[in-house]
């Protein structure tokens, strides 16, 4: 379930209460005259299933309400109430697999964004699998993996090119870019640190790393996972389960094949930056390609869900 709670000017309250009344899977309304100061109107609070969330947040736009109010949504953890299982049960579909498209589009925005504490956590991250790929420890690879904060603006492509929103995707395109390009050139400085102090080698790189080498050799495997990551880290976006976002992060080779590139060009090794580019590059690819297929593939299922239940509605 997911509560909502809004301001609405006194002219539009009706308009919105009759919304409400009439959406399918909604409940618990509660209407407070003038309790709004700022912006000045009443406070609208009601519960709807996560299956018809997102055509009433639609609805609640079109009326304008988050133009002249607000409209703050919540997801419910615990609702004791009958009401709110027969509101459940007549709402159409499954509330795991509807898709809150504002709310997916506000948690990429806000993920997607340049910031410094994003390139932070990238550089920081790049840094930790320089160490994996010269110490070829896996345990410093997985961990790199997880510390990576990339899958976001990943994700705020992939939302961006479902939804059409070109700031969206220039702001996600920008992040990707410029905090790799950081990334990678902070690396290579680091690199030359670790080289000076004798805790990085020429010849570590170039041994055979039985449990990294994976990373400068791209094949279609790279490919494979990289499509299923993407496809499982989108679904755990749009249904809210957040646990999986950390699997989906350690079975992309993205941070340490940007690692592996920055420690090799520093040690003129360009055969094997090569190499890490191209793993870079087709992990990238895969994941868009994926969450991109998948965020429509569900924009598809759930508009024929929708029209099975107009359908099944009486006149």
């Amino acid at each position: 379930m997911l509560h909502l709670r809004l301001i609405t000017p006194a002219d539009r309250t009706d308009d919105v209460v009759r919304l409400i009344e009439g959406t399918t899977g909604a409940t618990h309304l509660a209407v407070v005259p003038g309790a709004a100061r700022n912006p000045v109107g009443d406070v609208v609070m009601c519960d709807v299933a996560r299956e018809a969330g997102d055509e009433l947040i639609g609805a609640l736009r079109a009326l304008g309400v988050d133009e002249s109010g607000s409209i703050a949504v919540e997801t419910i953890d615990l609702s004791l109430s009958r009401r709110a299982d027969k509101a459940e049960d007549d709402a159409p579909g499954e509330g795991a697999d509807a898709v809150l498209w504002e709310q997916l589009s506000d948690a990429t925005h806000e993920e997607s964004t340049l910031s410094v504490t994003y390139v932070a956590f990238i550089t920081i991250a790049t840094m930790i699998a320089a160490c994996g790929v010269v110490l070829d420890n896996a345990i410093l690879i997985v961990g790199a993996m997880a510390v990576g904060p990339e899958f976001g603006p990943l994700a705020g492509f992939c939302t961006a090119l479902v939804r059409r929103a070109s700031r969206l995707a220039l702001r996600s395109l920008l992040a990707l870019l410029v905090g790799f390009a950081v990334a990678m050139a902070v690396t290579v400085g680091f690199s030359y640190f670790m080289d000076a102090v004798n805790l990085f080698s020429d010849e570590a790189l170039k041994s055979e790393r039985p449990n990294t080498n994976f990373i400068y050799r791209p094949d279609w495997f790279s490919f494979v996972v990289a499509v299923l990551a993407g496809a499982a880290g989108m679904l755990s976006l749009t249904s809210s389960k957040s646990g999986a976002l950390v699997g989906v992060a350690i079975s992309v080779t993205t941070v340490p094949a940007a690692a592996n590139a920055a420690v090799a060009f520093s040690y003129a090794e360009y055969k094997q930056a090569w190499g890490s580019t191209q793993q870079l590059l087709l992990n990238l690819l895969g994941i868009v390609l994926a969450g991109t297929l998948t965020l429509l593939a569900q924009k598809f299922l759930w508009a024929k869900q929708r029209e099975r239940t107009a359908r099944s509605r009486p006149a």
